[in-house]
């Protein structure tokens, strides 16, 4: 297949508000390394690390946020941003059978090889590396995993970066049948992805969500859903969970670990309520509580995730859908929360 030398795609031109997002139709369509393949993107999903990315949230006090990264590595503008993909191979570089031009794929967000290296600590699609956010996009071989599905790419595309990042919070709290997990934020993109995650665990769910989203979240598969107002010690009792799941942090962090067993296990990966919590040290260590802070997927975790969804185990939860050119009017929406799941752009 002969590829054009030019796409259309949205590149972020520096840190800022939505008009750091520009629309072009001129930029060059990526050539692949010799372990490089060329993905032809049909649908790319939006996330909180697009925006935390462009606000320079994740820096932590430079003013022009040049740490602002989720790696810290200096972000290099333009950058094509997106880090859910999926889409069908249509190049690959000389070190990569030609048998998988025309595989269906959906790239592992967490990038651990690129530009022909290893990269420790490793990339996030679509920040240390262009992304999805393009007609085409280029990822080592490695992290293009073939998937067989009747879902389309919009449901697809759904799923790598909130679903990998619940499934890696679960491994890494190695949640057991019978245990309870409560999940914190549980209507976005990564909390209904734990609530479906965990039920085919075997464990019972907690899901903390505005009311108007409690049937949902029941739907899919919480046996108990809270307000976001709740007071969890009252609801709950002290020491009745097994494992937090917590995408929110914020003024309310400390109730978490006070519903946490001794010997529980506390797992995070989001700060959406607020990055600063008062941590009583004494309580981490009388519980002989475990904290994880999970960014970097297991090595394991990608394969499994795409095992569970071409096994059916998990449904797509797709709230909106939106043409790429419209990247703003998503990332207004999705800003709004007051959608439940996914919200994707359909780029070609």
């Amino acid at each position: 297949m002969i590829l054009p030398q030019q796409m259309t795609g949205v590149v972020l031109t520096g840190h800022g508000g939505p008009d750091k997002l520009e629309v072009r139709t001129d930029l060059p369509v990526p050539s692949p390394e010799p372990g490089d393949v060329i993905i032809r993107v049909g649908a790319a999903g939006v996330n909180n690390t697009d925006i935390n990315t462009r606000t320079a949230w994740y820096s932590k006090g430079d003013a022009e946020g040049e740490d602002a990264t989720w790696s810290g590595k200096p972000l290099e503008f333009p950058r094509i941003q997106g880090a859910d993909v999926c889409g069908e191979i249509v190049a690959v570089g000389s070190d990569i059978d030609a048998g998988r031009i025309g595989q269906r794929v959906l790239v592992e967000p967490c990038i651990r090889f690129a530009d022909g290296a290893e990269q420790m600590p490793p990339w996030y699609f679509g920040s240390e590396c262009d992304g999805g956010f393009a007609q085409y996009t280029r990822v080592d071989a490695r992290h293009a995993y073939a998937i067989t599905s009747a879902l389309s790419d919009t449901e697809l595309a759904s799923f790598p970066c909130s679903y990998s990042t619940a499934e890696n919070m679960l491994t890494r709290a190695n949640l057991q049948a019978g245990e309870t997990v409560l999940v914190t934020g549980a209507s976005g993109g990564v909390g209904s992805a734990t609530v479906q995650l965990a039920r085919p665990r075997g464990a019972r769910i907690i899901a903390i969500t505005s009311p108007a989203k409690a049937d949902a979240l029941r739907s899919l598969g919480a046996e108990r859903t809270l307000p976001r107002n709740a007071d969890l010690v009252d609801e709950l009792g002290t020491g009745s969970v097994d494992v937090v799941v917590d995408l929110v942090a914020g003024p309310t962090w400390p109730s978490l670990l006070d519903v946490l067993r001794s010997g529980g296990r506390y797992a995070v990966a989001g700060a959406i309520g607020g990055a600063m919590v008062e941590l009583d040290v004494r309580t981490l260590y009388l519980k002989d509580l475990s904290f994880f802070g999970c960014t970097v997927l297991e090595p394991q975790v990608f394969a499994n995730l795409i095992g569970r969804i071409e096994r059916s185990e998990i449904t797509p939860l797709v709230a909106e859908e939106f043409d790429l050119q419209d990247i703003n009017d998503a990332q207004a929406c999705f800003e709004a929360k007051d959608h439940t799941g996914k919200i994707v752009l359909k780029v070609s």
